[in-house]
């Protein structure tokens, strides 16, 4: 390995680290209350050496998002690329799933993107255009499955075909988003007072927006 290959991986071995740093410092102070000072502190960088790499703190938390979308992204594609056909209901099931599981399992990351997703103003400064332009194209991409899913059903028939595939997917969004943040407040009420898991919880929900969606005279299922 020459000089310039070995510098290279040890900048970007360098970048990693510190992004890992600021994980867990968004993660146990919160995004507002944490500092580029809290995250030198916490990757053993000097501030100065962060910012060799990092202009901001929003910066910081975009490559954050853009780490959680694309383990977000992998999974969607690990679940959806099978040799048995899929309809249209079982990829919209299987994605649903997916991000169930991965709010599940990433708690942290999932709740930063949904934070993000659901601020009343976007940030303004010291996002460069690359991070900002990832950050968009994964969440794009990530929703890009579901719209691909339901073009599907309006083609076989499965759903209606007055449906607006991009305005649907927007909505099954919003709406899942919904029932997986009552799932996480309200999961002790759901399991002790209706006796149901989060996670039936989750698929009965996802079966009554399901039935949203259905082509008349088309039979339900599940």
């Amino acid at each position: 390995m020459g000089n310039e290959a070995r510098r290279s991986k040890e900048m970007e071995i360098r970048r990693n680290d510190i992004i890992a740093a600021a994980e867990v410092v968004f993660f146990s102070k919160g995004y507002e209350r944490s500092t580029m000072d809290d995250v030198a502190r916490q990757a053993e960088f000097s501030k100065r050496t962060l910012y060799a790499y990092f202009s901001s703190k929003e910066q910081l938390y975009f490559e954050m998002m853009i780490r959680g979308y694309r383990q977000l992204k992998l999974r969607l594609q690990q679940v959806l690329q099978t040799p048995q056909a899929l309809s249209a209901e079982e990829e919209l099931w299987a994605i649903a799933h997916v991000y169930y599981v991965f709010s599940c399992e990433q708690p942290e990351h999932f709740q930063a993107i949904m934070e993000y997703e659901n601020r009343p103003a976007d940030f303004q400064n010291g996002i460069p255009d690359a991070s900002r332009d990832e950050c968009y194209a994964l969440g794009e991409e990530a929703l890009q499955f579901v719209k691909t899913a339901l073009d599907k059903g309006i083609r076989d028939g499965d759903f209606r075909a007055d449906l607006a595939p991009e305005q649907a997917a927007v909505m099954l969004w919003a709406s899942i988003l919904g029932i997986f943040s009552t799932v996480r407040i309200k999961k002790n009420y759901i399991e002790s007072y209706y006796n149901i898991s989060p996670g039936e919880f989750v698929r009965q929900a996802f079966l009554f927006l399901l039935r949203s969606l259905k082509a008349s005279g088309h039979k339900n299922e599940g």
